[in-house]
């Protein structure tokens, strides 16, 4: 999609900056600019325009709808929320609405840049890879142009000019290899004011003239250069004329980059929390089936920046998501990389379960793939959920729920999982948290277990528990326990005479064991084979 859509605009602006009353059934109708209206002048042709209706009360707007219906524009703006809604429908007009605070300037800027931005939304990095080759043809030596995360933007192609393996794998990755050398030259050049004439970071590797790229004091960028011996004798002077005109091009790209992200950023954020208009959604990303995977920093390990540290997340995990799908949805919510996975057919097109354990199968490969690179990559362990398949964008909430769940269930044994397959524990951990919230459902027998092992040094909880699990097998839960069967059929007769729980009553031993396993948390701790037998009937 090469234009802006009307579907475009409101997930970039959307509310409450911006609200739509009402709208031509196609999402897709174009919006080509923002238009002032003039009230002394006629309202000329303009296909796909917006018309802000300045100077007009919203009441009062019915004559302006028709007015821009005739000349072929998409929409009116209006201040307030009582606009002409049924005229703009009956004349297939988008009518939307500011609120009565809001400046039309402020409003005409926003959409303008907006609109503008999704149009040229493809080239932005261009320029930058003209402007390398033309700083490498000059100072005679092989040039890059990276941002402050050392990801390589743009490189020259002049052929001839001598490279090292830095430069190749940093062109291979995009991104400049992360160790403490690397960083180190890095930050000599972000604290210098001018050229920077650094040592080779390898003993292969060849020496750099580099200069951070900057627009008033903030920092864009940096350019460098491979000194191969032939630089020229006013390379420090070519290079810094350079860095003037790339930070014009980097703050180009990086507008429009960072609108983008914000359109992609902001839809995927309202579709995890329920609030995007799904059918918009699909038609923009060209996607309806998905499944929400998430991927988050283990808790447990010390990240002494874990802000910026999961921002490198957020950057694994989009450039895997582009590779396999052409494009990304990745957002970083509270710490948590968020990102929806394409399932195309997977419901309502006929597919069979070979075809569906073939979807959870590259789904969980890449998840999979994810969580090691990035381990890697950040040096930090990195945990994947995966939620279940849903088959409409509006149901990217539960799938997100589910992937929530699953994050809390794993470790280090378990650091990727889909929520099927641990269906299990999902459920039990939604069960203690009801439990919990009800005095009537906490209430009971277990509480006298505790209160009996902690007063008497018993072990009537974990017998109890591992004798549940094992299906009431006392030989099984012995084995579990490491005690003799004997031992363990005593202290199921103490704990029934001494507390007053009848085992012989299912419905008792189903109830004493959930909570048991759920309130009080002995799922794992009572070691009983989890694989011998089903929880007891």
């Amino acid at each position: 999609m090469n234009g802006c859509t009307l579907g475009d605009l409101m997930n970039v602006v959307g509310s409450p900056a911006l609200r739509l009353h009402t709208a031509p059934a196609d999402p897709s109708a174009p919006v080509t600019e923002a238009l002032l209206y003039d009230p002394h002048a006629p309202l000329p042709p303009a296909p796909g325009a917006l018309l802000l209706a300045v100077g007009v009360r919203a009441a009062a707007a019915g004559p302006l709808v028709r007015a821009a219906a005739q000349a072929g524009m998409t929409g009116v703006v209006v201040r307030g929320t009582d606009g002409p809604v049924d005229e703009a429908e009956t004349h297939g007009v988008a009518l939307l609405a500011i609120d009565e605070e809001t400046a039309w300037h402020h409003v005409h800027l926003l959409l303008a840049s907006a609109i503008g931005a999704r149009s040229a939304h493809g080239g932005g990095l261009g320029d930058l890879f003209a402007l390398a080759d033309a700083i490498a043809a000059a100072v005679g030596g092989a040039v890059s142009v990276e941002d402050p995360r050392q990801r390589v933007l743009a490189y020259s192609t002049v052929p001839g000019q001598p490279v090292d393996e830095e430069r190749r794998q940093g062109i291979l990755g995009l991104q400049v290899p992360d160790d403490v050398e690397n960083s180190e030259q890095v930050r000599l050049v972000f604290a210098s004011d001018g050229p920077v004439w650094l040592p080779p970071a390898t003993p292969r590797g060849l020496p750099r003239l580099a200069i951070a790229v900057r627009a008033g004091g903030e920092p864009l960028g940096s350019v460098w250069v491979v000194d191969g011996g032939t630089l020229a004798a006013d390379a420090e002077k070519t290079l810094a004329q350079g860095a003037s005109t790339a930070a014009l091009l980097l703050l180009r790209a990086r507008a429009t980059e960072e609108l983008t992200r914000h359109q992609n950023t902001d839809l995927v954020r309202r579709l995890l929390d329920g609030s995007a208009d799904a059918q918009a959604a699909a038609h923009r990303l060209g996607w309806d089936t998905v499944r929400v995977a998430a991927f988050v920093l283990d808790s447990a390990a010390s990240v002494p920046d874990a802000e910026r540290t999961s921002l490198r997340l957020l950057d694994v995990v989009r450039l895997q998501c582009e590779a396999r799908y052409g494009q990304h949805a990745c957002v970083l919510l509270d710490g948590v990389v968020y990102a929806l996975l394409p399932a195309p057919g997977e419901h309502g097109g006929g597919r069979t379960p070979q075809e569906r354990s073939a979807v959870d199968r590259r789904h969980r490969q890449m998840a999979e793939d994810i969580v090691c690179r990035a381990g890697r990559s950040l040096r930090v362990p990195v945990r994947a959920a995966l939620g279940e398949v849903v088959p409409h964008l509006a149901e990217v909430t539960d799938s997100r729920a589910d992937a929530d769940l699953v994050l809390r269930l794993l470790n280090d044994a378990l650091p990727v999982a889909m929520v099927d397959e641990v269906r299990p524990q999902v459920t039990l951990l939604l069960l203690s948290e009801v439990m919990r919230e009800r005095r009537a459902l906490s209430a009971g027998a277990w509480r006298r277990v505790l209160a009996a092992d902690v007063d008497h040094g018993s072990d009537y909880a974990r017998t109890l528990v591992a004798w549940f699990d094992a299906g009431c097998d006392v030989a099984r839960a012995a084995k579990a326990l490491s005690v003799h069967p004997n031992t363990c059929r005593y202290r199921l007769r103490q704990a029934g005479r001494q507390l007053g729980i009848d085992l012989e009553d299912p419905d008792e031993r189903l109830v004493l064991w959930l909570q048991l396993r759920t309130l009080a948390g002995l799922g794992s701790a009572a070691g009983a084979d989890r694989t011998a037998a089903p929880p007891p009937p």
